[in-house]
């Protein structure tokens, strides 16, 4: 039986072979390996020729081959021949240069395999290369030597490829080669990726040989959904790489010897991303030092800046940890009365409690003003009376000025100098409220560097992202901010967000409302994290490094990000199963990051239009167990801004029969219910205004069903698309059964065709119109269900 070897221990593969005399490898995804998921993914960057192009090209050739010359294997300049049929042999020569060299820019040499060929070397075993390929032996060896350099290629021997004999691996290519050899087969170790090419297809021959397994089951994944989700954000663009992911090599070489899940999460995902923003964030000081001379200051803004920070000394650079949170950096800005006055504008409709503290007014004066002048048009006059106005402005100076000794203390500019703040982003509202006071008092320059940038304004100041507007359209950006709840989480200090400063300017905290277990987690992913850093690059070989190495990191990162975002895997979800998350300003709110159970019974209740409404702090990782394309749909209608409405997913209804009953007379009727999810059914009851009674006579259609819900709701709230707070204004029914019994937890049984559950009106409140929103799922129907129903008297009315 093949043995699989891991990539780690192909430096030792021969340890177990000691009668081996000649070692033979695969050659891509082997020896070489490409910085992008797939193949084909390389033609984009071709020119004129697009992928599809160059993937028909090849399609026909091969037809070609097998029908003429019945054999399956072509030549790379086969399908030039097909691709440009009109054009002349230069020409085409000219191309295949092209592709081969595009190849090269793209591949690498796989350090662990390189070792291996040392070993074998100072063993005395030659090394061959056995390669279904459409290139030959002279531009294959050229393609190695072009990408890792001469010195690896001059450690291989001969070179076999398939486009020469005519047949693959699996079909027979490794009978030529050991006649050609002239060794027993005994003799020889096969190392190569694809088990039935390198496995199945050379075993029989009585050729050792192992299966390298380049990535874990969990990495295979999750390197292909980066590969799809960077679809989304990335469209085709002529001369670029379709993915990039440069990431690869790292993980497959060191994730498998990570043993703790957190670690591997840091690892995998944290690391390819913020290495790539820390690399961003070298070039962009650079050019700031360029700019405006003096010296710039990586100011790391905490706490979400704790990791970037990390992760920059951890390649060797020097930044400065600065504590100026959204509360803080609030506080500062507060110097006028037309400062407040907007301030209050954005905020007035929130917690009033809340605005009162970011006032910096008195806790007894605060409780007071929350207390006398509940409304938000009564408190803001209060908060306008003049002598409270200068009280709040003063205050907001004074707090600034505790900044500049904070700013002073732990970075220490001179004049002239320039503050790169750096943070995850997103609209860079902190360097808003704080680049004036800075710039004043120190005489510095501010630039706002963020891992992702979307800016909701334009302010006209120095900001720019990794992942920005310079590269992305505002739907993609908003679409990758909406779950940055996970990534803010992740990157966070154990510590209290920063509420004042001691006149000296050290840092007053707030006490942390994360539990010590979150801590402890969330270190260990850090420090997967940090180890993927130091990782980084260390089983690559390359002879010339990429001209485009920045773009590829950005793309890259884009793609980890947006599927840890839209399709978290179930062992991340179990490492961040118990996170929280608090909201940084000032005050002990926490929620929990997600909750499974929520988007269960949401998804039931209002179908796919759940999620467009719902507004929760991570939601695909509450999808997770309701199927990939629930999760792709949330991300297609996020990405693009989709005008989707309810009705544009109804494609099946169900013709419920009702009895309406409002004390003096009863009629029947039926009312239309359509799907949601999961084979349930949504039923739209109109009660007017808490008046009627409702008898679902579900016996007419069924001997079993499930309900999943039964409640109350004003209409405009029914019918709303806005996010809303879950189950606000919403009243539980408390229906009754008659001819029914309940068999299980949501099941039902219909004793016969007259079975019905009877829904009372909630308490009649203000005169709105309510509805009942009926949930159902039907389970078995009734074999002699009528075939007649009453006349139409409700219709359901959706969004």
């Amino acid at each position: 039986m093949a043995n699989t070897i891991i990539p780690h221990a192909l430096p030792t593969a021969l340890d177990a072979y000691p009668g081996v005399t000649l070692l033979s490898l695969d050659c891509f995804d082997t020896l070489l390996w490409r910085d992008v998921h797939a193949p084909r993914d390389l033609f984009g960057a071709l020119g004129d020729a697009n992928l599809l192009q160059r993937g028909w090209a090849e399609k026909t050739a091969r037809s070609t081959a097998a029908v003429r010359h019945k054999r399956n294997e072509v030549h790379i300049d086969e399908i030039y021949a097909e691709l440009m049929p009109n054009a002349s042999i230069a020409e085409r020569r000219a191309a295949v240069q092209n592709e081969i060299d595009t190849e090269a820019r793209h591949c690498f040499a796989f350090k662990p395999t390189v070792e291996l060929m040392r070993v074998a070397k100072a063993r005395g075993i030659e090394t061959i290369i056995v390669s279904d390929t459409y290139l030959d032996d002279k531009q294959l060896r050229g393609l190695i030597a072009k990408a890792a350099g001469e010195e690896v290629a001059g450690l291989i021997g001969r070179i076999f490829c398939s486009s020469h004999y005519g047949k693959a691996k699996g079909e027979g290519l490794y009978e030529p080669v050991l006649k050609a050899l002239k060794i027993a087969p005994e003799k020889i170790l096969h190392i190569g990726d694809n088990f039935n090419a390198d496995v199945n297809g050379v075993a029989p021959f009585g050729v050792n040989t192992l299966h390298l397994k380049q990535f874990t089951r969990d990495s295979e994944q999750r390197i292909r959904l980066e590969s799809a989700i960077s679809s989304f954000f990335h469209p085709t663009e002529a001369g670029v790489a379709l993915t990039h992911q440069p990431h690869r090599a790292t993980i497959s070489a060191i994730e498998p010897q990570l043993a703790d899940p957190a670690e591997a999460l840091g690892y995998v995902t944290l690391g390819p991303v913020l290495n790539g923003f820390d690399r961003w964030l070298e070039d962009e000081a650079k050019a700031l030092r360029a700019r405006h001379g003096g010296t710039v200051h990586s100011v790391f803004l905490m706490r979400d800046g704790y990791l970037p920070q990390l992760v920059h000394q951890a390649r060797g650079g020097t930044g400065h940890a600065v504590e100026i949170s959204r509360a803080t950096g609030t506080a500062v800005s507060l110097t006028d009365t037309k400062a407040v006055e907007r301030y209050l504008q954005r905020e007035i409709m929130g917690d009033l409690a809340t605005v009162a503290k970011q006032l910096m007014l008195p806790a007894p004066e605060a409780a007071k003003l929350v207390k006398d002048f509940p409304r938000p048009g009564a408190f803001l006059k209060a908060i306008q009376e003049p002598q409270r106005m200068r009280r709040i402005t003063a205050a907001s100076r004074a707090f600034g000025e505790r900044m500049i000794a904070h700013v002073r203390k732990t970075v220490n500019p001179a004049p002239g100098d320039t503050l790169m703040l750096v943070d995850l982003g997103y609209n860079g509202s902190v360097q808003n409220d704080v680049e004036a006071l800075l710039a004043r008092e120190l005489g510095v320059k501010v630039a706002g560097r963020y891992l992702l940038f979307r800016e909701q304004s334009l302010s006209g100041l120095d900001k720019k992202g990794f992942i920005g507007d310079d590269h992305y359209d505002c739907a993609a950006l908003e679409a990758l901010c909406a779950n940055v709840a996970v990534l803010e989480q992740l990157c966070t200090a154990a510590q209290g967000s920063v509420v004042d400063y001691e006149p000296d300017g050290t840092s007053i905290r707030r006490g942390s409302s994360i539990k010590s277990l979150q801590s402890a987690v969330r270190d260990r992913v850090q420090a997967g994290c940090l180890r993927f850093v130091r990782d980084e690059g260390s089983p690559v070989i390359r002879a010339v490094p990429p001209a485009d190495l920045a773009t590829m990191w950005r793309r890259a990162a884009t793609g980890v990000l947006g599927r840890l975002m839209y399709v978290p895997l179930e062992s991340e979800l179990t490492v961040l199963g118990a996170f929280e998350h608090d909201l940084n300003m000032g005050v002990d709110n926490t929620v929990s990051l997600f909750d499974q159970s929520i988007a269960r019974r949401g998804l039931r209740q209002r179908g796919l239009s759940y999620m467009k409404s719902a507004d929760r702090m991570y939601l695909p990782a509450e999808l997770h167990g309701e199927g990939l394309a629930v999760k792709l749909s949330l991300l297609a209608q996020r990405r693009f801004s989709l005008p989707l409405k309810y009705q544009d997913f109804v494609d099946n209804t169900i013709a419920l029969p009702l009895i309406v009953a409002d004390g003096n007379q009863v009629s029947t009727g039926s009312v239309t219910a359509t799907p949601t999810h999961d084979g349930y059914y949504l039923a739209p009851i109109p009660i007017g205004d808490s008046r009627f009674s409702v008898g679902v006579q579900f016996g007419q259609l069924y001997d079993y069903l499930q309900v999943e819900s039964a409640s109350f709701m004003p209409v405009e709230r029914f019918l709303s698309d806005e996010p809303h707070p879950d189950g606000n204004e919403e009243v539980d029914a408390a229906p009754s059964l008659e001819g029914m019994e309940q068999v299980a937890p949501h099941l039902f049984r219909c004793e016969n065709e007259f079975g019905f559950m009877m829904v009372p009106p909630p308490q009649r409140q203000d005169g709105r119109p309510m509805m009942l929103a009926l949930v159902f799922r039907p389970i078995a129907a009734r074999q002699a269900a009528a075939t007649q129903t009453a006349p139409h008297i409700f219709a359901g009315a959706h969004a």
